[in-house]
């Protein structure tokens, strides 16, 4: 039998994994966004939502790592890389609203990159 902390500490890690796992798919649904502007008169509204998603999953992810960290007794290593990512969303958000697309694109990558870069060492480090 687990103890409670234990078991506090494994729900917890499944919070956070499901959030990573939330926010990649919400960054990579930007990405999906921004070829719909090209294609309909609509697709901007549709990146504009996406971008408000995306964000609240990054928010998540803090949340959910504060809580692997606290009452879960995990590493506070992963607060290191959400707020990392939500830090880089929020220029991400700056450089949208401005247009400033020549760094917009390249961050819009990089986060991804964070994103399944942390996805793939919480599935691998278990004990998280």
């Amino acid at each position: 039998m687990y103890s409670t902390a234990t078991t506090a500490g494994r729900r917890t890690a499944v919070l956070l994994r499901v959030a990573v796992a939330l926010q990649t798919a919400c960054v990579m649904g930007q990405a999906v966004s921004i070829g719909i502007v090209f294609a309909t008169d609509h697709g901007m509204a549709v990146h504009h939502t996406g971008s408000y998603v995306a964000y609240a999953a990054g928010m998540l992810n803090v949340l959910a790592s504060v809580l692997v960290w606290r009452p879960g007794g995990g590493s506070t290593r992963w607060i290191r890389h959400s707020t990392a990512f939500l830090a880089l969303a929020s220029v991400q958000v700056v450089l949208g609203i401005h247009h400033v697309v020549g760094w917009h694109v390249p961050l819009g990558v990089l986060l991804f990159g964070m994103s399944v870069v942390q996805g793939a060492l919480l599935w691998a480090d278990r004990r998280s």
